[in-house]
């Protein structure tokens, strides 16, 4: 098994493809693709070509403004950095362990984070690749398309993300950038009349959640061939774990497993996940190439996310989300699952769990308590890990005796998820690039791929499909073989036919 990409030798001889920029994801990106004169792949690659400068302008800030600040790295999942920003500076106020109100109250509002933000990702981003094929036609591939052809299913996916972030504004204060968490614990609770709001729809949106997990599941067993070989490779894969090895998106210890399920590390404090971690720099990308250390780079490269989290625990700790991962299990024949559409399966796994956990917690009457904060001895540093939707997220700062932030690292999910994104759209580029016609169905395919994965780019907002894309096709000498345009409206014109 080889975590190698390849390496293009003479690339001024090749051919480029450029998909500049990737839709429906997140942020923006672009992918490369060289061909030779007999169109075989030598390299293909995932640029991201925005720069996030927060580890470097929240420098001089007085520590209890960041979980607030570095929350709009993201307009979609802000609530995963602000709580991990948070549980970063509760270690430098030397608070080890929260009020159960704090500590639920948290819970919370993540995991109504994880509920809105899968379900975007999933009926809104995903769907209408699914349930309409890849190489459908476009002006019907899109959440419009789905609502008309199937709005039973859109309407039911609208309502959960618009639960998730009611969750949200009743725990945060807002449903994007609120400020419920504050080093040492929240600055509110829950009200009796909030509460009650919140449970009039839960048990709806915990059976709808059950369906959106036969919907994805049915999609992936009624197809086999194709969402079982996909893009498809081996990797590492990694997550944090809660007690017994249960799943938990606020708060565990740190495990990696290999390709095969065989543990690398378990148990990891994450406070010193740079004892274990090593981040790569490439000239061609602003996005970091972390890998596990006593692998190396080549090899100790990983996955995160919904695919790697319900794979990576010993069980779910909520009995309807674990039913539906041991279906899982069972479906992928006790060993690991590799397939990138399977992170599609595995996130309405995840959506289930969350809807399941908010509900016990909004029966919870430690939400309606008054002990919001708690404090310890002062420290100097602190690691704050969470499972955001995309994957395992890290913040870790240094503050001076000024409390002011003096350094800032960041490892957001996506980072992580990286090289295996690289890796995905090699794969379906080797297996789905044929010829030199450039169709929108192809530049779709390779699309998907990167969208299985959810990414966030820039930690920013998603795109619906909208922006501007031209990819042209170059031969040996560099000159225009064909190329292909779409207009901010997310329509394709037609190709030039320069191949003629």
């Amino acid at each position: 098994m080889s975590f190698n990409l390849e390496t293009a030798e003479n690339p001024e001889k090749l051919r480029r493809v450029a998909i500049d920029p990737v839709s429906r994801v997140e942020g923006h990106g672009k992918v490369t693709i060289l061909l030779d004169d007999q169109n075989k792949v030598h390299q293909v690659r995932l640029h991201i070509v925005e720069f996030r400068g927060f580890e470097r302008f929240i420098q001089g800030r007085p520590y209890w403004e960041v979980p607030v600040m570095v929350q709009r790295l993201c307009g979609i999942c802000p609530v995963s950095h602000h709580l991990a920003a948070a549980k970063a500076l509760d270690r430098v106020l030397g608070v080890r362990k929260l009020t159960p109100t704090a500590e639920k109250m948290r819970r919370l509002m993540h995991y109504g984070q994880m509920l809105q933000s899968h379900a975007l990702h999933f009926f809104h981003l995903s769907s209408p690749d699914l349930l309409f094929g890849f190489d459908s036609d476009v002006a019907r591939r899109n959440i419009v398309g789905v609502a008309e052809k199937y709005p039973e299913t859109a309407r039911k996916g609208i309502l959960l993300r618009k639960f998730g972030q009611e969750v949200i504004r009743h725990t945060a204060g807002k449903r994007v950038h609120g400020t419920g968490a504050i080093p040492g614990g929240v600055n509110k609770a829950l009200t009796v009349a909030e509460r009650d709001e919140l449970l009039k729809d839960i048990y709806h949106i915990v059976a709808w959640s059950r369906e959106a997990v036969h919907l994805a599941r049915e999609l992936h067993t009624s197809n086999p061939a194709l969402y079982n070989s996909f893009g498809i490779f081996r990797s590492n894969m990694m997550s944090i774990v809660g007690n017994n090895g249960d799943l938990d998106f606020y708060h565990g210890n740190l495990r990696a497993r290999d390709d095969n399920g065989g543990i690398i590390f378990d148990g990891v404090d994450y406070q010193g996940y740079n004892n274990i971690l090593e981040e790569e720099v490439k000239s061609w990308s602003y996005m970091k190439f972390p890998y596990i250390k006593s692998l190396g780079k080549d090899q100790g490269w990983y996955k995160v996310g919904p695919l790697a989290r319900v794979q990576n625990c010993n069980q779910i700790p909520t009995p309807l989300a674990e039913a539906e991962r041991r279906e899982f299990v069972d479906y992928a024949g006790g060993t690991p699952m590799h397939a990138p559409l399977a992170f599609h399966w595995t996130r309405m796994i995840e959506v289930l769990h969350a809807a399941e956990v908010i509900k016990d917690l909004l029966h919870d009457d430690d939400i309606l308590g008054s002990e919001l904060m708690t404090e310890g001895v002062r420290q100097q540093e602190g690691v704050g890990v969470i499972e955001a939707p995309r994957g395992t997220l890290f913040h870790h700062y240094q503050v001076d005796e000024n409390d002011l932030i003096t350094m800032c690292n960041l490892i957001v999910s996506t980072t992580n998820n990286n090289q295996a994104m690289n890796e995905a759209v090699r794969h379906v580029a080797r297996r789905y690039l044929h010829g030199k016609e450039i169709t929108e169905g192809l530049l779709n395919h390779i699309e998907v791929a990167i969208r299985a994965f959810d990414p966030c780019l820039s930690c920013a907002t998603h795109a619906l499909g909208k922006m501007p894309l031209e990819v042209e096709l170059l031969d040996a000498e560099g000159l225009p073989l064909d190329r292909l345009a779409k207009n901010g409206d997310g329509r394709f014109c037609a190709s030039l036919g320069l191949a003629d």
